[in-house]
C-alpha cells in the first residue's frame, strides 16, 4: 500500500516505478483555535516556512523588497548561513519584518487571521502543511507556480515563478476575494481531519 500526500507524487511513483497509490493529504482545521475572536484585518502580507533554499524565501523576499508592501515573515532564520544571510541582508528595509520561529498556535492564529494576503513560495514537498493551513483562513493566497501547489489549490490560487511575477501580483490584487472563497471551499472540502480520518479509515 502506497500513500502519496499530493497527486504530482502519485503522478511520478507511477511513471518510475509503475505503482499507484493513494492520495490522503493533511488537514489544516486544527489551526483554527480561536476562531470566534473578532479578526481586524490588517496590510501585511504573511510568509511562514523553514528558510530554505527550495522555498523560495530570497524570491519573495527581493519581490517585496522592490514594493512599499508590507511583509511579515516568520522562519527559523538563525539555523542556517543561508537564514542568517536573508534575515541581515533583508531586515534593513523598514517594510519587511523578519520575525524568528512562532510555534504558539494562537500567535500563529493572530498572524494569519489578520494578515491581506498568505505567500506561500514552496516548490518541493507535495501536499504542504502550511498551505492547507493557511487555506482555512479565507485569505487570498499567491503561491509558487508548481505542480504540487496547483493540485492542493485547484488552480484556483494566483501563482508566481520570479521575484517579477510576485511584484506583478503585489501591484494588482487580481480577483482576491474570488482567490479568498475558493481556497477557504476547497479547505473545507478537502483539508479538514474529519475528511483526512474518514479517507483513511475506507482506504484501511
Amino acid at each position: 500500500m502506497v500513500i502519496a500526500d499530493n497527486q504530482a507524487i502519485a503522478d511520478y511513483v507511477q511513471s518510475e516505478y509503475n505503482v499507484n497509490s493513494s492520495v490522503i493529504a493533511y488537514g489544516g482545521d486544527h489551526v483554527l483555535t480561536n476562531d470566534n475572536e473578532e479578526v481586524k484585518y490588517q496590510d501585511y502580507f504573511l510568509g511562514l516556512c523553514r528558510i530554505e533554499p527550495e522555498n523560495n524565501v530570497e524570491m519573495i523576499l527581493n519581490a517585496f523588497s522592490k514594493t512599499d508592501k508590507k511583509l511579515k515573515f516568520i522562519g527559523n532564520w538563525d539555523k542556517s548561513e543561508f537564514g542568517v544571510r536573508l534575515k541581515k541582508e533583508y531586515s534593513k528595509y523598514s517594510n519587511i519584518e523578519i520575525i524568528d520561529p512562532v510555534y504558539d498556535l494562537d500567535k500563529l492564529y493572530d498572524y494569519r487571521a489578520n494578515c491581506f494576503t498568505y505567500i506561500h513560495g514552496h516548490s518541493a514537498g507535495g501536499t504542504n502543511p502550511s498551505l492547507v493551513e493557511a487555506m482555512h483562513f479565507s485569505k487570498p493566497i499567491y503561491a509558487y507556480d508548481c505542480n504540487f501547489n496547483r493540485y492542493s489549490t485547484e488552480d484556483e490560487c494566483s501563482y508566481f515563478k520570479s521575484s517579477e511575477d510576485l511584484i506583478a501580483l503585489l501591484q494588482s490584487n487580481y480577483n482576491l476575494h474570488k482567490n479568498a472563497q475558493a481556497m477557504k471551499d476547497i479547505a473545507t472540502r478537502r483539508y479538514t481531519w474529519e475528511i483526512i480520518a474518514k479517507q483513511y479509515e475506507t482506504l484501511y
